[in-house]
């Protein structure tokens, strides 16, 4: 067994007392938690318990921005926060990410963020999500790709920002969600070869061994300004899917997206905010 997986035991076999709410004194929304020489910052949910294992989104900020953006960010703290999910949000060295190639600090800072934050909370292996918007979306993708299986991964949750459709992953989370604007124009919307607007998940659905077969197809929204189009490949290796949203807007993080994607991974009934 990975090592990972051996502390997520060790942190399950300590007493609720010894992983208990004292982290508020030591590091919480725009306090970072310290890492060596690297932090990251924490948003725990509302009305969680102190002792109740928590589902987790470790959510990348984007290029010129820090950890403390996403943990007081509505449309992710406030998906999280309702939802009984804990937020974590690294922070990149000077305020952007490595993630243009495999194998970078950055990837291994991500795999030390989540050992650490296992050490200081009770919380759901089998519920870890890896999420990010622009640049740290991009590093969410990567982190999936070099570490998904390592980490647990139960689904990417990518906004506006890919790695290449061509990389040779060598892992991958168990399932892939990506939403992204057609008319972007900070990181244009990746089109196919024959400019097809299915091709920005073509990886993921080489990866996770999905058929061509579209499963499901429909139009969604949870704001009345904001239509989403779903495609979604359900005809996967062991069960698992990939989903791709996309809209007429450009380089932003869609009202409710987060929200509703956790809704539906963690079976709630989709609600908004």
């Amino acid at each position: 067994m990975r090592f990972l997986f051996c502390l997520i035991a060790l942190c399950w076999a300590l007493p609720a007392a010894a992983m208990g709410p004292w982290q508020r004194d030591t590091c919480h929304l725009d306090v970072p938690c310290v890492l060596d020489d690297r932090s990251y910052h924490v948003k725990e949910p509302d009305d969680w318990d102190g002792t109740s294992p928590m589902p987790v989104l470790i959510h990348f900020h984007g290029w010129q921005r820090t950890g403390a953006l996403p943990v007081q960010h509505q449309r992710i703290s406030g998906a999280t926060r309702r939802r009984g999910v804990l937020l974590i949000a690294p922070n990149g060295i000077r305020k952007t990410w490595d993630m243009w190639y495999p194998e970078t600090d950055d990837v291994q800072f991500a795999v030390d963020v989540l050992a650490d934050v296992m050490a200081r909370y009770p919380i759901d292996p089998d519920n870890i999500f890896l999420s990010g918007y622009s640049y740290g979306s991009i590093m969410a993708w990567r982190v999936a790709c070099d570490r998904g299986q390592e980490m647990n991964v139960r689904a990417l949750l990518g906004i506006s920002g890919t790695i290449s459709q061509s990389e040779d992953c060598a892992q991958f989370p168990q399932e892939a969600r990506h939403v992204h604007g057609l008319k972007d124009n900070v990181l244009d919307f990746p089109y196919g070869p024959q400019g097809e607007t299915d091709y920005p998940v073509s990886l993921w659905r080489d990866h996770l061994g999905c058929t061509d077969v579209v499963t499901d197809t429909r139009d969604w929204s949870v704001v009345d300004f904001l239509t989403l189009t779903r495609t979604e490949w359900g005809d996967c290796a062991e069960g698992t899917k990939v989903t791709l949203d996309i809209h007429s807007g450009g380089h932003f993080i869609p009202h409710g997206w987060i929200g509703r994607q956790l809704d539906e991974l963690l079976d709630r009934r989709p609600t908004y905010p």
